[in-house]
């Protein structure tokens, strides 16, 4: 049974994201990324789980209604404790195929800014899951650490992590948070802001699928050179005759759309800057700025930032899989690094 144990250990590390999941297990690596999203419908008062992730994402803003598509973590915390018990479960389940396993040790990565409530509700989540430990690592710690900075030296390193639902920005030296701050501001207000956009200016309603399509294919933080940039077509309702419509959005359009929240984080990396000790501040002029997270894939988003802040920003090779590779790689390295992981035990 040492034997079996040391070949498949069952011990996993999960970036439990507002937009995606993924499981990281120990000797293996990254094995499961999919959407954060569960489709269930309610039969005698009871919720029936009818798909996890990528299936049920391909069914949200298209139930009937005696389905329901909803995705359970919100601003990078638990929104809707049994349904993200059920995806936990669902995705340890997948990662492992099989019931002879001991309860695994799991460490979840948590915003900087979640409550004591917050943090206890993921925990819960995941012990009733079937963990025999939960761990919390900070999303900046793991972050900075997926993306190979230097965090246990006595230099100051500033990351910022735009993950779905909130970025966090930090500061980190000696192996722990110097300074952080985590702002709702991700993905997921990107999505909101040309939702609004197109409904204001085009009378067109659009849903959320279309709006991270929009985003990810012509999406940009910063005016075109040219003034209008690439273009795509997209279909909606129009709000004036109720009737399908299909309009061209160029990059401009979409810039103008995601000033506000680029606008956010920008200020958010302003803020922290201004109470970044004096030295730490001189190391993160040496070294510049690190973007992780998948809202770092927004095209010109580091020219915008350097245009404001004047320091060397730099987006991470493998942006989205950063939390998820430095939560595993605290957990391939707990002795090395284990304050940074909460067991509250």
């Amino acid at each position: 049974m040492a034997l079996f144990k040391g070949l498949f250990s069952a011990d996993m590390a999960i970036d439990l994201g507002t937009a995606n999941t993924l499981v990281y297990v120990k000797g293996k690596g990254i094995i499961l990324n999919e959407p954060s999203v569960v489709a269930y419908h309610v039969k005698d008062g009871r919720k029936q789980v009818l798909a996890v992730g990528e299936d049920a994402k391909h069914m949200l803003g298209k139930t009937p209604g005696s389905i329901e598509a909803i995705r359970p973590m919100r601003d990078g915390v638990i929104a809707d404790f049994d349904t993200a018990e059920e995806m936990i479960k669902h995705f340890i389940r997948k990662v492992h195929r099989r019931t002879l396993f001991p309860k695994p040790k799991i460490i979840v990565c948590v915003p900087h800014g979640a409550t004591p409530v917050e943090k206890r509700a993921i925990r819960n989540s995941v012990l009733s899951a079937g963990a025999g430990r939960a761990g919390l690592i900070a999303e900046p710690i793991a972050a900075a650490i997926g993306a190979g900075m230097p965090i246990t030296d006595p230099t100051g390193n500033m990351v910022v992590d735009i993950g779905g639902g909130t970025t966090e920005v930090a500061v980190l030296s000696l192996g722990d948070i110097v300074y952080a701050r985590s702002v709702r501001v991700g993905g997921d207000r990107m999505d909101d802001a040309i939702i609004a956009y197109l409904r204001r200016q085009q009378n067109l309603l659009i849903g959320e699928g279309t709006a991270e399509r929009i985003k990810t294919t012509v999406g940009t933080a910063r005016m075109p050179d040219d003034g209008r940039g690439a273009a795509m077509t997209i279909r909606g309702r129009d709000l004036l005759n109720g009737v399908p419509k299909e309009i061209e959005i160029s990059q401009a359009q979409v810039a103008e759309a995601l000033s506000e929240p680029v606008q956010q984080i920008c200020e958010a990396v302003m803020a922290a800057l201004e109470t970044t000790p004096p030295d730490l501040a001189a190391d993160i002029v040496d070294r510049g700025v690190m973007l992780t997270g998948g809202g770092a894939l927004l095209a010109d988003l580091d020219l915008a930032l350097r245009e404001q802040t004047g320091l060397s920003i730099s987006v991470a090779d493998e942006p989205l899989n950063c939390v998820a590779l430095g939560t595993g790689k605290a957990l391939e390295y707990e002795k090395q690094l284990r304050h940074v992981i909460d067991y509250d035990s």
